[in-house]
């Protein structure tokens, strides 16, 4: 049996440890960081494997995010790069007043997971959260802050990484426009909450009432068709092969001569993300409608279980 610790330490090495309180070289992790990771773990499911994932206009602090489904993608992904590509935290909107429920620490609580475990995570701040733009060159919680980025994909090709609002002409030109703006949409993704909360009672998924209405207004879609020729023609003056961004809500790929346009979309309204697989194939991911087809092929499985 092996015996206790002396009470009294020999060395003077000790002596010295013991006589003074001990002081940790690091700050322990929270709770949150060893959450269950393991496929193998029961209360794990797969999970989906991809090179790059692009996200954008999460709007953190406001009432339209869809914070709960952001964490849900974030929790069944795995991915060497992870593009924050802007409006990830709407300081427009905090400024006005908190809105900050448990939901949105933990979607922050996840990313910074995700680097501390391995994933090289890059933040281009937008429009919403151009605080953090002061900050362009360092690193938070193994975050790295960058104006914006060039991606280089599996199959070599180059594509600029930037937000988007820098080819928007009425944030550049007319910011009172642009804020007026801001709170009519607010108001419209108040509408989308309500919406949704009265699907929910009758057991239906989420689906966007905003985003149906936008696609349904001629401006709206002329102002989208000018922001891509915009972003495109500006990717082409660069020497990429194509551009990411975000911005505008509304996930797209489009081919504009020799540039290749990529919108990641949002998560207020479409919940979408862009990925790039092992191969440089890239792919737009609606969680929304994936999570909605995979609760329609469980429902005839609850049912026998019942």
């Amino acid at each position: 049996m092996a015996s206790l610790p002396s009470a009294h330490p020999a060395t003077p090495f000790a002596r010295a440890r013991h006589g003074r309180r001990h002081r940790p070289t690091s700050h322990p992790l929270p709770a949150w960081f060893h959450e269950p990771e393991s496929e193998h773990d029961p209360r794990v499911r797969p999970r989906l494997k991809f090179r790059t994932i692009w996200i954008s206009d999460v709007h953190l602090g406001t009432r339209g995010c869809n914070a709960e489904l952001l964490s849900d993608f974030l929790k069944s992904v795995e991915c060497e790069k992870l593009y924050l590509v802007g409006d990830i935290i709407d300081g427009w909107r905090l400024k006005r007043g908190w809105y900050w429920p448990p939901a949105h620490n933990d979607v922050v609580r996840r990313i910074l997971k995700m680097a501390k475990t391995g994933t090289h995570v890059i933040y281009v701040p937008g429009n919403h959260d151009e605080a953090f733009r002061d900050y362009a060159g360092l690193h938070f919680g193994d975050v790295a802050l960058q104006h914006e980025a060039v991606h280089v994909t599996a199959d070599g090709r180059t594509l600029l990484v930037v937000h988007g609002d820098v080819f928007d002409g009425i944030v550049l030109y007319a910011r009172w426009l642009a804020f007026l703006g801001d709170r009519a949409y607010e108001l419209l993704l108040k509408a989308n909450v309500i919406f949704n909360r009265v699907r929910r009672r009758f057991g239906l998924p989420y689906w966007s009432l905003s985003a149906y209405l936008k696609k349904r207004v001629k401006n709206a879609v002329e102002y989208v068709c000018r922001f891509e020729e915009a972003v495109a023609h500006a990717a082409a003056e660069r020497n990429v092969d194509g551009v990411v961004c975000g911005h505008i809500h509304s996930a797209e790929i489009r081919q504009f001569g020799d540039i290749t346009y990529y919108n990641d979309g949002d998560w207020v309204e479409s919940c979408t993300a862009l990925v790039e697989h092992a191969d440089g194939h890239m792919e737009i991911i609606d969680w929304a409608d994936r999570r909605r087809k995979t609760s329609l092929a469980e429902e005839p499985v609850l049912a026998k279980t019942q």
